[in-house]
């Protein structure tokens, strides 16, 4: 199978991907081997939400809207260009997938694959519905699949390099377990924003989005933000009320509720509007329905401690404060060529 055979099944899929979006589902006619999947995929959503209460149809929906944007000729063409794929030995490539938001893993999967290596997946309990059905997707529309990708829940054996992602914690045990092997290991990193007061409405409002979607459960959300002294919090509070249906939800309100206990019984200072609350602090990683806030004195002296902190620090959301920084309401659409905290997947498995 050559690379460009890999390539057209990845846009079938994303082809397929295409009649699931947050505004509802279209069954197109003219998609391939879409009448062996198309309901069978609405199934597995199904079982998805059932299995994991933060797992909504709209967060499902958005995460399959991505990456059916992204898996277009145009882009997956302007993604490899940058990479040689001729000299490519095939290993078997292992990924420990984390389960956060749906489908975390898909790009880790989407690299090895491209990359005319075999995978061999380990997912998340909180995620396993999804991504085998799309790898029995490619292996019909890409017969050269089969055997080239396998799932376990097993202890993982005969592999040749390893993708892994988790805690601090369990990254420690990764980094041991996986010393003799290639790897890329992953730990916990969050998103920031860095505001100066003079954002228009419209960049709040996008800034919601970094907030809440995955209820605030993805690498890329924003968990704090970094203010002037004299900030007034009127105007971010006013930008993100659209958000407000979101304490409906039993998952994040039963979070938002004990959260609130805990720093009320706790003494801590904060401000809140029915569905999030904001607290100063220094930590980068804020729990569920709360933003994490700290004061700058001046850019420079928080350009410095962010540089300082770049090992904690997936994306900076901004406008005109550093090269590498994400529009506001951009952290949940990344592009192929994003890669997590800044490791080119695709330079690794060229080179394992």
């Amino acid at each position: 199978m050559d690379l460009q055979q890999r390539i057209n099944a990845f846009v079938k899929l994303g082809a397929f991907l295409s009649q699931f979006t947050t505004n509802g589902t279209t069954k197109n006619a003219h998609i391939e081997a879409n009448d062996l999947f198309f309901d069978g995929f609405k199934h597995q959503i199904k079982l998805a939400k059932e299995h994991n209460g933060w797992f909504t149809e709209k967060n499902i929906t958005f995460s399959l809207e991505s990456w059916s944007n992204a898996l277009t000729n145009r882009n997956i063409d302007k993604w490899i260009n940058n990479y040689n794929f001729i000299a490519i030995k095939p290993n078997t490539v292992a990924i420990i997938m984390a389960g956060n938001i749906p489908l975390v893993g898909f790009h880790d999967f989407l690299s090895v694959l491209i990359s005319g290596h075999d995978v061999l997946v380990k997912q998340s309990s909180n995620d396993k519905h999804l991504l085998p059905f799309l790898a029995k997707y490619l292996e019909i529309v890409e017969p050269q699949f089969k055997g080239k990708i396998k799932f376990t829940e097993q202890k993982l054996e005969k592999f040749d390099a390893v993708i892994a992602t988790g805690s601090n914690n369990t990254a420690r045990y990764f980094e041991y377990y996986f010393k003799d092997k290639p790897s890329i290991i992953r730990k916990n990193r969050n998103s920031v924003a860095v505001l100066t007061g003079n954002e228009s409405a419209e960049q709040l409002e996008a800034l919601s989005e970094d907030i809440f979607r995955y209820y605030g459960l993805g690498c890329r959300n924003v968990s704090k933000f970094f203010i002037p002294k004299d900030y007034n919090f009127d105007a971010f509070f006013n930008a993100i009320y659209k958000w407000h249906p979101i304490i409906n939800e039993s998952k994040y309100a039963n979070n938002y509720d004990y959260n609130k206990a805990v720093y009320l019984m706790s003494e801590f200072e904060m401000l809140e509007n029915g569905f999030l609350m904001i607290k100063e602090d220094e930590s980068f990683s804020s729990p569920i329905a709360t933003l994490f806030y700290e004061y700058y004195n001046t850019i420079e002296d928080l350009q410095q401690q962010l540089k300082e902190n770049k090992d904690n620090i997936q994306c900076i959301v901004a406008d005109g404060f550093s090269e590498d920084e994400i529009n506001f309401g951009e952290t949940q659409k990344p592009q192929l060529w994003d890669y997590a905290d800044n490791v080119d997947t695709v330079d690794f498995l060229l080179k394992t």
